[in-house]
């Protein structure tokens, strides 16, 4: 399998996780805390980091931190001073950006990271950011019209230099083959750009596509242009269905569905047993309970009162309670309840998360991952550990060697290049295969 981590704030997944002991408090500005989070995942020889992105203000910040970090290519440019092979994938909007700063910005962490660099391609659909740029969210089928065109606009500029373009020959005095370098001269209905972009192939040619977002036209888009997609799923059926579709879409595109990776998410929270790690998740995010319950009461069909939140779900409600069948996590929170937790208890086994939640020991989290790997439910998983500082190195220090143990995971990079580490085509500029 294949493993990814989310790399964030510098504090961790979970809310609260900036108080926890031992954190550095100004681990979302300090950039040495960052790179020594990356230097762990990559001893633990995970594939790569995935930076989300949300240009703006999402927490209480009077007293939480922000959930995603401060700019996501100036961190991921610092940590690929400080790393050697790990894969470094960042999210670039589609919708308030122009594809050539970004084919630039990318190509550029693409050459600096010596061809390990990859671009989650999606559309903005938050208008709280739309608000940021001073303009409104466009409608979804012109947001992923715009998105397509985006996507074949910025291949082109990467592939604006022939491989062999870049002479650098101090001898001859020739720098570059001019009659290698071509435009583009590419022009849609929302954008176009002449070229070409003045920057040579990377180690892996170009970087790899990367995809996460949903419905219809996320699908058309992962089929067409993604090599590695991050999935929101919680069960393990709804992950396989999203596999299984991927690979459909890859096929119908006219590319080979073995090209497309789909990674479905897990947070974690490792511990020696299940009471101590629901005791450290109440520790760190028992503060959000409290404003949950009436969430929790909402997916089971029931009027929940904070007030026994200290209690677990009397006989009355648990004959009661109704998982909602539009929510795939309420089966998995009546379950839990159904087991004598407190309410507080039930809340920090993760039910509400919006990725299945690990909250124990290390081999839980292997089991996990070994039976949907091997349900074809996932190529691999991002991770999400709740605090990087002491959440982390029971990842790399326990999970890790479990699965390797079980012949689950890889024990050392067998190349050099984020393409080598999924195992991906080589590809440089637009997909010839595509209309």
């Amino acid at each position: 399998m294949l493993i990814g981590m989310v790399f964030g704030n510098g504090y961790g997944s979970q809310a609260g996780a900036w108080r926890m002991p031992g954190v550095d408090p100004t681990g979302f500005t300090n950039f040495d805390t960052l790179v020594r989070y990356a230097q762990l995942a990559e001893r633990g020889k995970f594939q790569f980091l995935f930076m989300p992105d949300f240009p703006a203000l999402r927490a209480d910040i009077a007293t939480d931190a922000q959930q995603l970090n401060i700019e996501p290519m100036i961190t991921l440019a610092a940590v690929a001073r400080g790393t050697e092979r790990i894969g470094l994938v960042a999210t670039g909007s589609s919708t308030f950006s122009e594809p050539f700063n970004l084919a630039r910005q990318f190509k550029a962490l693409d050459l600096m990271s010596h061809g390990r660099a990859g671009w989650n391609a999606v559309p903005t659909s938050d208008p709280v950011v739309a608000a940021n740029f001073g303009r409104a969210l466009p409608p979804r089928a012109e947001k992923y019209e715009r998105l397509h065109e985006f996507v074949q606009i910025v291949q082109g500029l990467w592939g604006s230099w022939e491989q062999g373009a870049w002479l650098h020959d101090q001898a001859s005095g020739r720098f570059a083959d001019p009659a290698k370098i071509t435009p583009v001269n590419l022009r849609g209905r929302h954008l176009a750009t002449s070229g070409p972009l003045p920057l040579p192939p990377s180690e892996q040619g170009q970087p790899v596509i990367f995809q996460a977002g949903g419905g219809d036209q996320g699908l058309e888009v992962a089929g067409r242009y993604a090599s590695g997609v991050i999935g929101a799923v919680y069960t393990m059926e709804d992950a396989r269905a999203q596999r299984l579709a991927l690979r459909a879409a890859a096929e119908r595109a006219g590319r080979d569905p073995d090209e497309i990776k789909f990674f479905a998410g897990l947070m974690t929270t490792i511990a020696p047993d299940r009471r101590a790690a629901l005791d450290r998740r109440i520790a760190m995010s028992g503060f959000s309970f409290e404003p949950r319950v009436g969430y929790l009461g909402q997916m089971l069909g029931l009027a929940l009162d904070p007030a026994q939140l200290g209690e677990p779900l009397t006989k009355a409600q648990l004959a009661a309670a109704r998982p909602s069948r539009q929510d795939p996590r309420s089966t998995y929170a009546l379950k839990v309840a159904s087991e004598g937790w407190s309410l507080r208890d039930v809340l920090a086994h993760g039910v509400i998360d919006y990725h299945p939640m690990i909250v124990g020991p290390a081999v839980e989290a292997a089991d996990h991952m070994q039976t949907w790997f091997e349900a074809g439910a996932a190529d691999g998983f991002w991770l999400c550990p709740d605090v990087y500082e002491d959440g982390l190195p029971p990842l790399v220090e326990e999970l890790v060697p479990i699965l390797r143990e079980r012949g689950l995971f890889h024990r050392a990079y067998q190349g050099a290049t984020l393409r080598d580490h999924l195992g991906v085509p080589a590809q440089y500029g637009r997909d010839p295969r595509l209309q």
